[in-house]
């Protein structure tokens, strides 16, 4: 017994005496236990869905309605919406401890008992039947929707095993098994991936929708369970492949819809809070802003490219895997150099290609060109976007004239960042434009080589100055790489980091 409920009443005597009277949870059902619970924090101004960045002002007043008509409700958004995290959060909503009769599979309210075995316990004068305790986090199940479930799972079965232990009929209500519905009674029952569910399974859910009651195999048994049901589903399963049954869908109460961040601010607080970048390490990991925003720029682009299936979506798990990539391939860069400091590069964008492709599902144009060769342009154009966003309007020709000037550059990423900036700094004028991005004369030399290569990369983006992997950065391949631009009418991405 925890240090918690040690003081709780142990007996249904006890019980009936204590704050948790017949009147207070007698008739009470979950929806009114969470809604109740809603309203006080509501009122207390308290935040209802800590860590949920972006749905404040959407999805969320629209789930607190839900909940306040104490509807059944479905969350419908693409891969990597926060749906199972947000349907796992309303857990908070319920008590933190709630009493049961001790020993019984369906967790029984000690006022309003519905199986066989607590109505005959609780008969008559049963002050000294045991109280057990249930927190809220023992509240909720969840299932994930597969074709090979079945009605005993849901629902139920016949246990002959039982009967003939006990040595009773087979038609006894006590020889029944119970499935998930009715273990999950009092609390909160959720299915992921609800289209993915049997049609037939999908017809068991209506009497528990609507009469709030199951039926096992051809028992004359009514279970008057108690639960809020909701679901999580990808819109294109749920409306065009049909694979909900309109019985079903009319017992939803609501039906509300997901989204992926809609500003770059809001990607980016998603992406830190998510990714591992709090790590134990023997270097220090300094991530700069503008690469926190190359990467959530990725994601932006990949949802805006038609070369990418819009009907899949761009998961906002992509972001968060390329960051934790790209700061694990400056970490391994640190401590091969042996510095103590660790700055991700753009160059360790590319190095995060596994953690892009496998995310991405392409229709034909992209399947044409490859998934690599798309993630590296959209890598570019992510580049391109926040070198407007930090240096856009800023004189950059004394750099440009250097490699028109016949000036070369190759960095190896196995260069320790003293050497790397001094190799960039013999470049006119460009460490002076690393101030754009915030960078002040003592930073350390980390800092400074990856805003110094930041800059090129973005002159490169913008087509002032060629990069390609045997030569690195210069101006030499830069009119032929125009030409070949026109004549073949898209940007020329042939120049990548290994």
């Amino acid at each position: 017994m925890s240090r918690a409920t040690q003081e709780l009443p142990r007996t249904f005597g006890a019980l009936r005496a204590s704050s948790f009277s017949e009147a207070k949870l007698g008739n009470r059902t979950v929806k009114d236990e969470i809604r109740n619970n809603l309203i006080c924090k509501i009122q207390k101004g308290e935040e209802l869905f800590p860590g949920i960045v972006g749905y404040e002002d959407t999805v969320v007043p629209q789930v607190v309605n839900a909940i306040l008509s104490r509807h059944h409700f479905i969350l419908l958004g693409l891969r990597g919406q926060a749906k199972t995290r947000l349907i796992r959060m309303l857990t908070m909503m319920l008590d933190e401890w709630t009493p049961y009769v001790e020993g019984c599979e369906i967790h029984d309210n000690p006022y309003r008992p519905i199986c066989r075995r607590c109505r005959d316990l609780l008969a008559g004068s049963a002050d000294d039947a045991p109280i057990g305790w249930l927190h809220r986090e023992q509240r909720y199940v969840e299932k994930l929707a597969t074709p090979d479930v079945t009605i005993a799972d849901m629902i139920g079965d016949i246990d002959p095993i039982k009967a003939a232990r006990r040595g009773q009929d087979i038609s006894d209500e006590l020889t029944v098994h119970y499935g998930l519905l009715p273990r999950a009674n009092r609390g909160i029952f959720a299915i992921n991936e609800l289209p993915d569910l049997a049609g037939k399974i999908q017809v068991g859910l209506f009497n528990i929708m609507q009469e709030g009651d199951v039926q096992i195999k051809g028992y004359p048994v009514r279970l008057p369970i108690d639960l809020m049901l909701v679901f999580t589903a990808n819109p294109e399963d749920y409306t065009a492949r049909g694979k909900i049954i309109t019985p079903l869908k009319d017992r939803i109460g609501s039906e509300i819809r997901t989204h992926y961040p809609t500003a770059l601010e809001q990607g980016i607080a998603i992406t830190e809070q998510e990714a591992w970048l709090k790590r134990q390490s023997p270097v220090e990991v300094r991530v700069p802003d503008y690469i926190k925003e190359v990467v959530e720029q990725l994601a932006f682009l990949a949802r805006e490219d038609k070369r990418i299936d819009k009907r899949s979506g761009v998961s906002q798990r992509l972001p968060i895997s390329v960051l934790e990539n790209v700061v694990s391939n400056a970490e391994r860069r640190a401590l091969r150099a042996k510095e103590s400091i660790a700055v991700p590069r753009i160059l360790d964008l590319y190095s995060a290609l596994p953690a892009i492709t496998g995310k991405l599902e392409l229709e034909y144009e992209g399947e044409l060109k490859g998934g690599d060769a798309v993630a590296r342009e959209i890598i570019r154009a992510a580049v391109g976007k926040v070198y407007d966003h930090y240096l856009e309007g800023s004189n950059v020709a004394q750099i440009v004239q250097w490699f028109d000037l016949g000036g070369s550059l190759k960095l190896d990423e196995g260069v320790d960042s003293e050497n790397m900036v001094r190799q960039l700094g013999g470049i006119q004028g460009l460490m002076e434009k690393t101030k754009a991005l915030g960078l002040t004369a003592n930073e350390p030399d980390a800092v400074r080589a990856a805003a110094a290569e930041f800059v090129l990369e973005g002159l490169h983006a913008h087509k002032r100055i060629a990069r390609n992997e045997e030569r690195g950065f210069s101006a030499e391949e830069k009119t032929r790489e125009r030409r070949e631009d026109v004549k073949t009418e898209r940007p020329n991405f042939r120049r990548q980091y290994n």
